[in-house]
């Protein structure tokens, strides 16, 4: 991923030009955002440079005071730039992860409901839905992420409703994706200040790391079960295969073609 866009190249271009008043940059990031804790944190970096320019002394502590508060609101307007300048997958990074997460809608699924499994997709809904809610909050390419988890989740669902692999070890991980592991890392991430999700922790990753990294391996764990289903499909069908050729193979007549066309 890069945040060399041209977005971003305005951006900062502009921050150059009007660099004196960087220390409004905060706030100015908090109500475009509409993130009520970074625009509070940007006004009280906003007054105290309005202060110490339009009613202090510009000059001795007043300068230092000014000074303070447009060094304070440039880093932390650099803490906060997945806010105001976010990354961009390259263009060909993009358009294979466009192609992976298309969607046929028009599609209608006619399943059969398996005990159990009925909860499913409303756990995987709530975490579509939360994602989208949340879009802004969530760093980089992760909302993406996010929703291509769930497109998996919902097709292995579906199939699994449509046709049980009766493999208990399935359907507890199953399960535990869609209720339990994946609804659990969006609802800890979306639980930590916007203004700290940039601090590193004892591990030494910062929460949008950590983020990313889990909702790399629970992609991964999600087309594992995706795969894990339908290789258990196509093995339930050669077996079946085998006993009906063994059980009846000898009846066909003699030069008949079999082939499937």
């Amino acid at each position: 991923m890069s945040r060399l866009t041209f977005g971003n190249v305005v951006k900062v271009a502009a921050v150059l030009v009007f660099l004196p008043l960087i220390a409004y940059l905060v706030l100015v990031i908090g109500a475009v955002r509409k993130d009520l804790r970074t625009a509070l944190e940007g006004l009280l970096y906003a007054v105290t440079f309005s202060m110490a320019v339009f009613v202090l002394d510009v000059w001795g502590p007043p300068a230092l005071l000014a000074l303070t508060a447009m060094v304070a609101s440039g880093v932390r307007s650099w803490h906060l730039r997945d806010l105001w300048l976010p990354a961009r997958r390259r263009w060909w990074k993009r358009a294979l992860a466009e192609a992976s997460t298309v969607v046929d809608r028009a599609r209608t699924r006619h399943t059969i409901v398996v005990a159990g499994s009925e909860h499913l997709p409303s756990s995987v809904a709530w975490v579509r839905l939360h994602a989208d809610r949340n879009r802004r909050r969530l760093p980089g390419d992760t909302h993406r992420t996010v929703l291509q988890i769930c497109q998996v989740l919902d097709d292995v669902i579906a199939a699994e409703q449509h046709e049980r692999t009766a493999d208990p070890r399935f359907e507890y991980e199953l399960d535990a994706m869609a209720r339990e592991y994946l609804p659990a890392v969006l609802r800890n991430y979306l639980a930590i200040s916007p203004s700290r999700v940039h601090e590193r922790q004892p591990d030494g990753r910062t929460p949008v790391e950590e983020l990313t990294q889990q909702l790399w391996i629970l992609s991964g764990q999600a087309d594992a079960l995706d795969a894990s289903h339908h290789r258990r499909l196509t093995a339930e069908l050669s077996t079946t295969g085998i006993f009906l050729r063994d059980k009846y193979g000898h009846r066909q007549p003699e030069g008949s073609d079999t082939r499937v066309l």
